[in-house]
């Protein structure tokens, strides 16, 4: 009965996701590779630019540090530290700065206590739970027919779920900041504006492409769930 997870119908109901999550992936590895080649015109690294923008920011106390692997840039507001990737941290790409700036969109956020971001933050422990725990509890409720279980599973799933939904006004907000900040403190010349925000505009659908799937998801168990009342 568990393999029915797998192997009920109800999963065509992912396809049109994982479709436009592949999409929103080869997108985002696209626009990053093509602006990672070409150089912004005042030379500087996405380091320089982020503490550019800390510092004008009030944020002299947010360090940045260097984190391995590839577009794993974030922002830790636990320990207020900005971490950039090499090709980031090192850059002088127009991706380089847009992805530095978007990043300290995050960080300015904090500080802002921007309501989205806090909300975020919050819950973040029980969603990472949450997606965890969830399959655990919906593979024991159809493996030994207990709809409690399930209704347990759908639950915690649940949790991920809103996270995925509260994380978007937080990526669309970051973006738009970011560009700002690069305007407002001539940090790129107008020209390379809007290629700097074609990285973030590619980027942002990534997250778009992950709250669809876990939407679906959560969808799709629920009509799993029906089918077994």
């Amino acid at each position: 009965m568990g393999y029915g997870l797998f192997y009920d119908s109800s999963f065509l109901l992912l396809i049109p996701a994982m479709i436009f999550a592949l999409y929103a992936q080869t997108k985002i590895n696209t626009t990053f590779n093509k602006y990672l080649r070409v150089r912004n015109s005042y030379g500087f690294t996405g380091f320089q630019v982020a503490r550019k923008i800390l510092d004008a920011n009030g944020l002299q106390n947010v360090n940045i540090e260097l984190v391995r692997g590839r577009l794993s840039d974030h922002y830790d507001p636990r320990h207020r530290v900005l971490r950039l990737s090499e090709e980031v941290y090192r850059g002088d790409s127009i991706a380089s700065v847009g992805v530095a700036a978007h990043e300290c969109g995050h960080a300015i956020q904090h500080q802002e206590e921007y309501a989205p971001l806090t909300i975020r933050n919050t819950i973040a422990p029980v969603a990472s739970i949450g997606s965890r725990a969830a399959f655990f509890f919906i593979f024991a409720g159809l493996i030994f027919n207990a709809l409690n279980l399930f209704d347990i599973g759908i639950l915690l799933f649940s949790a991920a779920v809103i996270f995925q939904l509260i994380t978007l006004p937080v990526e669309f907000n970051a973006s738009s900041r970011a560009i700002y900040l690069l305007e407002s403190n001539n940090l790129v010349p107008a020209d390379e504006i809007a290629p700097a925000q074609k990285v973030l505009s590619a980027a942002a659908l990534t997250y778009i492409a992950a709250t669809i799937t876990a939407a679906m998801q959560l969808l799709r168990l629920f009509v799993l769930r029906s089918r077994r009342n």
